[in-house]
């Protein structure tokens, strides 16, 4: 008995080493491929415990895992050419999933690396068609989603292809080159400086106008002003000449006397004039004769 412990323990681990290669587990987010001598036996797509054939160092069962979930690919600083002339700088990505993972395992031996070269190939070439297509405005304006569009459906045949389901594809930025910024970027500034000079002169020719008209009003507020106080004036000395027409017409001698005096007044203000007069002129008439005879 003591003599088949050894090979009891032998059989008992080769049976335990036979019944570990032959189990695999599929999780959710994974697809497995069994491979028998090389070729594709099955595909299993559902999460769960399988079993294959043993000793795949003799390549009797090999299980080869793929995703089975939504994949990104990002291709960034893509420089394309729009049919203007001028380059944007573009990044993109795209997201897919294995569909076909017979297929997948055929074109690319089932690696993601492979497959996401292709893609980067398909991606760039479409993104220039693309852009090709379309002047400076439009890569920034609502034709972007159409854009996009059209670069999903045409990366779609070719994914497909390769055993891919292509989900969507998405342009993340859309960036103008170095050199093409600066020139944007003078062309504002000259169509910005332009627009200024426009409204400088606009402001200019509306303040010359005001001014002018302005400078009218003065003349003419003036003018009627200076009418107006020659009017009054007028009136106030024939209204003048009147009261002192009333007033000698009244009393001759009063009137005499009261010019006289405002005469007096006048010629006397301290005005720095020497007046030589005789005592016996006309003009001191009212100092020798409150009557102002003379003699």
């Amino acid at each position: 008995m003591m003599n088949r412990m050894p090979l009891l323990l032998v059989l008992l681990a080769l049976a335990g080493y036979l019944l570990f290669n032959s189990l695999f587990v599929v999780n959710e987010r994974e697809q497995a491929i069994v491979l028998r001598f090389g070729e594709i036996k099955r595909v299993e797509t559902e999460p769960g415990l399988y079993f294959k054939l043993p000793l795949s160092m003799f390549e009797l069962d090999n299980v080869q895992i793929v995703e089975d979930r939504l994949l990104r690919f990002d291709l960034d600083d893509i420089r394309v050419q729009v049919s203007g002339g001028k380059f944007y700088e573009v990044d993109a990505f795209l997201t897919y999933r294995i569909a076909d993972a017979r297929l997948f395992r055929g074109t690319v031996s089932g690696s993601l690396q492979l497959a996401e070269q292709r893609l980067r190939t398909r991606l760039d070439a479409a993104l220039r068609r693309v852009y090709g297509l379309r002047d400076f405005q439009a890569a920034l304006s609502a034709a972007r989603a159409e854009m996009m569009r059209e670069v999903r459906d045409q990366i779609r045949p070719d994914a497909t292809s390769l055993g891919l389901e292509l989900d969507d594809v998405r342009i993340r930025r859309t960036d103008l080159t170095a050199e093409v910024s600066e020139q944007t970027f003078a062309r504002m500034n000259a169509e910005r400086l332009a627009e200024a000079e426009r409204l400088r002169a606009r402001g200019q020719e509306a303040a010359r106008r005001i001014k002018a008209r302005a400078d009218r009003q003065v003349v003419e507020i003036k003018a009627a002003a200076q009418r107006d106080g020659e009017i009054l004036r007028g009136e106030g000395e024939g209204e003048r000449n009147s009261i002192f027409a009333d007033a000698f017409g009244r009393d001759a001698e009063f009137f005499e006397f009261y010019r006289s005096m405002i005469a007096y007044s006048t010629a006397l203000q301290q005005s720095g004039t020497t007046m030589v007069l005789s005592p016996n002129s006309d003009f001191f008439r009212y100092f020798t004769d409150p009557n102002g005879k003379s003699e």
